[in-house]
Parts: C-alpha cells; structure tokens; sequence
C-alpha cells in the first residue's frame, strides 16, 4: 500500500507515537479524557493505526482513573510515566453559546515534566512517524525530552495548538524547523507568520511564507467551518467545510489531524485526504466529547451521502 506520507505499508502496521499533555477536560457537568496528542492518539487507533501515547501521569486518584479509562479503550499505556511528584493534569473547559470552547490550563503538572528515558528514545527512533504539539514545550523538563526525541523520530508531525501565555515565539519557529508536516489553524498561522516578520495578508501567501523560512513542504491549515487548505510539496489542496449543526468543537481538530494523518498515509490522494478529514472534524463536533466512535464507512456516507 502506497501513501502520501509512508509507502508501500499497511495501515496496520504504521507505528506511531503521540508526545504530550494527558488530562481530564473538566466541564460544568462531567469530566472527559483530553490533551491534544491523547485525542490523536484514539482517533487513529478507532481507524486501524497502531498508536502510542508518551506522556506522563500523577500518582493520584485522577492518575490513576485516566490510566484505567484508557486500558478500557485498548490504548497502550507502557510509555505514560507516573510521577508521584506532580499532579495529573486538569483543564476548565467552557463552551460559548455556539459550542465553541475556552481552556484554562493547569501549570506545572506531570506531563510538563516528561523525563527522556531510554525507552522512550528507542520507541521513538523505531516508529514510522512521531506526533508533537506546541502546548508540551511549555516547560523545560518536556521541551527538552521533546527536543531529544525530535532527532532520533523520522516523519515528524508538529500540531500547533497555541493556548495564551503557554507558548513563546521563539520555541514555536524551532519546533517549526524540525517538523517535516506542521497543522495551525488560521489564526494562529497569521499570528506566527506576522511574528516571523510576514508582511503579506492572504492565507495563501503566509502559508508559502513560513514554509519557505521553516523549510517544510507540508503543512495544513484549518479554517474551522470553512474548511482546510492543505500543502503537499508545494501544490494547494482545498476543502470548503460541511454545514453541521455544532454541539462542542473540542477534540474536532485533533479528530481533523489524526484522520488526514491516516489518509496521508493510506491514499496517494491528497484532495481525498482533506475532504475526509474536514468530514470527521465536522462529525465530531455534531457530538459531545472529544472522540466520539466514528466508522470508516460513516465518515464516507457523510462525505457522499448519495
């Protein structure tokens, strides 16, 4: 099998590894698994690809709930630390009256301080490709793990997630540099193409920008109702969005990632490969929570209901 990112490879038997925060989104009524790279991590494993989370843990009743509801999933859980130093990380989640969430972020809590093991280098270095985000280089402790990992990975995927004040622009363009595929949304691709000194409005020509000064051929960039616009070497592929009725956004991005991540691997079809990942974030925001079960034959009767 053939794909965009990995040739001649089942899905099956792609490995990949997901980097960072693992916590509990906290809401009003009920608190559900969350972070970024765990919500990447059980989409693509709903859709076939074995995938590791790397993170870590408190040792406390919250440490230990997360660890059962993820053996409950199935998902592999040899590479989360459990660190009886620090806390298991929560997060508020607020929804506005159109579904769209606002975050306030716990600091200093066990996946800030991931400590580089040989495991994890070896983990790393064995696997296909390694999923990364902008949130866990908060702190030293992790960017540095992360940092260590980044050059023992081989395809390397950088999921921007930028969460005011957790981030600076310094660490975002290193990070950006040693990434081989970056995902932003629009907002954040303006904000950080400005800060790189971009003097050019359209999304296109700020897409083209940070790529040539980050030398990276592959990017998308997500535009939340409107669709995604997806680079691959160089060559602009569009999605327009599907009308859905939103209950919550949270997770829908992580859902878009990890599906074009499947595609990218699975089809040599990158038009495809966007339109099914923008059916999937619009499917999961029709939901509550972050990763709803989705079929594979469901997203393709969304994507063409005929």
């Amino acid at each position: 099998m053939s794909g965009v990112l990995i040739n001649h490879k089942a899905t099956s038997d792609i490995s990949i590894n997901c980097f960072g925060e693992i916590l509990w989104d906290c809401f009003a009524s009920d608190k559900r698994l969350g972070g970024a790279p765990l919500n990447v991590c059980l989409r693509l494993n709903g859709l076939g690809i074995r995938a590791k989370i790397l993170s870590a843990v408190g040792e406390d009743t919250l440490g230990k709930e997360l660890l059962e509801e993820l053996d409950k999933r199935h998902i592999n859980t040899d590479f989360i630390a459990i660190n009886p130093d620090k806390k298991t990380s929560t997060v508020e989640v607020k929804l506005d009256a159109q579904g769209s969430a606002s975050y306030e972020i716990v600091a200093d809590t066990a996946w800030d301080n991931i400590g580089l093991t040989a495991a994890l280098l070896e983990q790393v270095s064995s696997s296909d490709i390694f999923v990364f985000g902008s949130l866990v280089g908060r702190q030293q402790v992790s960017l540095n793990t992360l940092k260590q990992l980044l050059e023992v990975a081989d395809f390397k995927i950088f999921d921007v997630n930028l969460r005011k004040p957790h981030y600076d622009i310094k660490t975002l363009v290193e990070l950006m540099h040693c990434a081989d595929f970056i995902k932003l949304n629009d907002d954040e691709l303006y904000e950080i193409a400005q800060a790189m000194g971009s003097k050019f409005h359209s999304l296109e020509q700020n897409l083209e920008f940070i790529a040539d000064k980050t030398n990276t051929a592959n990017m998308c960039v997500t535009k939340g109702f409107h669709g995604a616009l997806l680079r691959i070497n160089g060559v602009n592929y569009y999605n327009s969005g599907y009308l859905v009725k939103v209950v919550d956004t949270v997770g829908a991005g992580d859902s878009f990632l990890a599906s074009l991540i499947y595609q990218l691997c699975h089809t040599t079809n990158p038009q495809y490969a966007i339109n099914f990942a923008c059916a999937v974030g619009a499917m999961v925001a029709q939901h509550k929570g972050a990763t709803p079960e989705l079929s594979i034959a469901e997203i393709e009767k969304f994507i063409d209901p005929v």
